[in-house]
């Protein structure tokens, strides 16, 4: 009796007895990660018939898209865009400078012209009240800086 009670005492120590534990963790471990796996390719399976199912929409609603754009309008518009880009910038420049020299050439050479008796007596006039107002200022000037000094 003291053997068999021996036997069970060394067959069923607290060491053995881990290591039986720990064996039957591993074991529901593997079905647990069989389980998941075998389920995450189901999905895999399925979400890739969805996919395709929706790749497909997703294509033919482009293809639609594009059969629906007015590519002429947006052709014609891109060339007008070059136009207007390219051509008359210069061409204006060039013709305002020469605008503007042509205008001022024509007023130095006709400066008798637009200088009549009128205009001259207006012009005359003019200066005098110019200068009529300067004086006042200098006198104004003069008087406040002596007064102060």
């Amino acid at each position: 009796m003291e053997i068999l009670q021996q036997w069970w005492k060394m067959r069923f120590s607290f060491k053995n007895a881990t290591f039986i534990v720990c064996f039957f963790n591993l074991i529901a471990l593997l079905f647990f990660l069989q389980g998941f796996l075998s389920a995450s390719s189901n999905r895999k399976l399925a979400s890739y018939q969805r996919n395709s199912a929706q790749l497909r929409y997703i294509k033919e609603s482009e293809d639609l898209r594009r059969t629906m754009e007015p590519l002429e309008l947006i052709r014609r518009v891109r060339e007008i865009k070059q136009e207007a880009y390219i051509e008359p910038e210069p061409v204006q420049q060039k013709d305002i400078k020469q605008t503007a020299a042509v205008d001022l050439i024509t007023r130095l050479n006709n400066f008798r012209s637009y200088s009549d008796t009128g205009s001259l007596k207006a012009l005359e006039e003019w200066r005098k009240r110019k200068m009529e107002r300067a004086r006042q200022r200098e006198l104004g000037k003069n008087g406040t800086a002596t007064s102060q000094a």
